[in-house]
């Protein structure tokens, strides 16, 4: 998967999108699982446009995740074969949960024929259906081209745009399974392909990761082993593995060493010239608002996004009024603010033990993440 992120100088893994639901400071926490995210309706598909076709693909079999390492989350992945004979181009893609219960995102990635095959062998290799992925597809050369959290539907653009899917292709769709709130249920959901023919002009699209660091400590009022920073980092890798747990001092150490507290933000520069036509961003529970910005300070400066109130429940791509160009070397800074005391205010989390809070991949930790759709010009 190609990263804007050569500012950190090392390989991240790729980002997940991860489960929640905004509490604000002024809301009163509901009990059970509506105060971890609300389920919503996913509206009906839009017609079909010249040249597209639907192709539906569908968990082989229902799966009961399982928490390992003494955890609450499972990220599961499971290979998908659209069954591409020739080249096409996705134009759009709308997952379908089947239990939102228990499921709170889904990233789907496109491998080639050799990785898939490798995703294949990790699948066989485990006796239930699909193999654990923590942080991303879990083969090299994996593409991210479509993903699903609360208020993500369908986006479709009005340019001749869309993911390449070369024949022979397939998919890994990784389910993010949450089980704070429920044990033993089990998921099928499905994913909704919008395809068109590979020779129709279209603009290659990529999706592109902008993590920046979180170094949030305890509130004045709470305590505990896991308050220490380096517990707080060694109890993420003891959950999720040795390189989500190697994110935190990463980040950190290619961000410049913020300053730990409420807000932090990343600066990287952008390797070569290309068009951004969409953006997103992504936080946990103690999400509060979070802003992507290109060339900040300078008289090229643009605000690609800004969410001052970030809400979990709204997390739809959000296309650009216009495309915009960005050159090699322009910087694009990610911006985020959390804040540790809602974590007294949310059921979700309540039983959990207070910490100091870092990259992870778990409801308990954070994230502070950018995510741009663009054509680069070497694409």
């Amino acid at each position: 998967m190609k990263r804007w992120l050569t500012g950190l100088g090392v390989a991240l893994v790729a980002i997940a999108l991860i489960t929640s639901c905004s509490v604000r400071e002024n809301a009163t926490p509901t009990s059970g699982h509506a105060a971890l995210h609300s389920a919503q309706a996913i509206p009906a598909a839009a017609p079909l446009r010249e040249g597209e076709r639907f192709v539906t693909l569908k968990l082989p079999a229902p799966y009961t995740p399982v928490a390992p390492s003494g955890g609450t989350d499972e990220y599961r992945c499971f290979v998908l074969d659209p069954g591409l004979t020739g080249s096409a181009f996705l134009t759009g893609s709308q997952f379908l949960p089947q239990n939102t219960d228990i499921v709170h995102h889904a990233i789907i990635y496109r491998v080639d024929a050799a990785e898939a095959a490798k995703a294949q062998q990790l699948d066989a290799q485990d006796a239930q259906e699909g193999y654990t992925c923590f942080g991303d597809s879990g083969v090299d050369n994996d593409q991210w081209v479509g993903h699903w959290a609360p208020g993500a539907n369908e986006t479709l653009f009005t340019q001749k745009i869309g993911y390449p899917m070369p024949a022979g292709s397939k998919l890994v769709m990784q389910v993010h399974y949450n089980l704070l709130a429920e044990k033993g249920a089990s998921d099928q959901s499905s994913i909704r392909l919008r395809l068109t023919g590979g020779s129709s002009g279209f603009t290659a699209l990529n999706t592109e990761q902008f993590p920046a660091p979180i170094e949030l400590p305890c509130t004045p009022q709470e305590s505990g082993p896991l308050c220490d920073r380096a517990a707080a980092v060694k109890d993420v890798a003891k959950r999720f593995g040795r390189e989500i747990g190697e994110m935190a001092d990463q980040l950190a150490q290619g961000c410049g060493h913020p300053t730990p507290g409420n807000t932090q933000h990343c600066d990287q520069q952008v390797p070569v010239s290309g068009t951004v036509y969409a953006v997103a961003g992504h936080m946990h529970l103690l999400g509060r608002a979070i802003k992507i910005e290109l060339n900040p300070g300078t008289p090229q400066a643009h605000t690609l996004l800004d969410i001052p109130n970030y809400d979990f429940d709204a997390q739809s791509i959000r296309p650009l009024s216009s495309p915009l160009e960005v050159k090699a070397g322009d910087t694009l800074r990610v911006t985020c603010t959390h804040d540790a005391s809602l974590r007294s205010k949310l059921p979700a989390l309540q039983g959990q033990p207070a910490r100091y809070v870092v990259w992870g991949d778990g409801t308990s930790d954070e994230m502070c993440l950018g995510l741009v759709i663009w054509a680069p010009s070497s694409a």
